[in-house]
């Protein structure tokens, strides 16, 4: 009965390894970007849309200050909005 052990063992290196590459494109891609707030549209966020939210695309309304999409590097705080410029830390809403 070593084949479960073993087979266990298989498993569990190979979920380890397609996690690890699956993060690799994340992290590439982050070298070039940055967050920022108060740019997404609503439902359009990447991520941190505050209190009683889950993640992406949970942001309430378009230009949400909490809320941050993933934009080229060094073009946030030239970004503008109905709701004023892009920002590089979160802003109130």
């Amino acid at each position: 009965m070593t084949t479960k052990p073993a087979l266990a063992a298989v498993l569990a290196t190979s979920f380890a390894a397609a996690l690890s590459l699956a993060a690799a494109p994340a992290a590439a891609q982050g070298a070039d970007k940055e967050k920022c707030y108060g740019v997404a549209l609503k439902g359009q966020n990447d991520c941190a849309a505050g209190p009683g939210t889950t993640c992406a695309g949970t942001s309430k309304v378009d230009y949400q200050g909490n809320a941050w999409k993933l934009v080229a590097k060094g073009t946030c705080t030239t970004m503008t909005t109905p709701k004023g410029m892009g920002s590089l830390m979160p802003k109130s809403s």
